[in-house]
């Protein structure tokens, strides 16, 4: 599955997922692997001593991984409809509330033109469902630029301009 991350597709990604079931004996090769966090919460003292990534649905808020944000490196935000926007706020709280510094990555169903929204609340890589996907969702970066609401990434919006 091809990823959009820091302006660039990314063909080659480094993580990988790991199924609540699957040994984790059976992803040793793996340097860097994503879990749910049901599986985070079963297996978290094996899980360590890996880099970590941890998968949240649209229902389960970051809050419920605050205090293990130190040991995790990604948190993958999913997006089960287009219409389901509770992702941008997680993004934003795992950014603003809880600093976290790792990646932040959109999964699931993300649409283009959400794209710049995304960046503004935090993401900073999407998963794209295929390769043409992907190389479409590269011009989105650059269709605006004029921004109008305040956001923690600290770009200027259109009232601090007109001042």
């Amino acid at each position: 599955m091809p990823l959009i991350k820091n302006g660039a597709i990314v063909h080659e990604d480094q993580w990988v997922y790991l199924t609540d079931d699957q040994d984790l004996a059976d992803r040793d090769g793996a340097d860097a692997i994503i879990v749910s966090l049901t599986r985070w919460r079963r297996d978290r003292d094996a899980l360590l001593a890996r880099d970590l990534g941890v998968r949240l649905r649209a229902d389960q808020s970051p809050a419920l991984i605050a205090a293990d944000l130190p040991h995790i490196a990604l948190v993958a935000l999913e997006f089960p409809a287009f219409k389901d926007g509770r992702a941008f706020t997680y993004a934003r709280l795992l950014r603003e509330r809880y600093g976290f510094s790792g990646e932040v990555r959109a999964v699931g169903n993300v649409l283009r033109d959400q794209f710049q929204f995304m960046v503004r609340c935090g993401f900073d890589a999407v998963e794209a469902e295929k390769e043409s996907d992907a190389e479409a969702w590269l011009p989105a970066s650059q269709e605006s630029n004029v921004l109008y609401q305040p956001t923690g990434d600290r770009q200027p919006w259109v009232m601090t301009l007109r001042q």
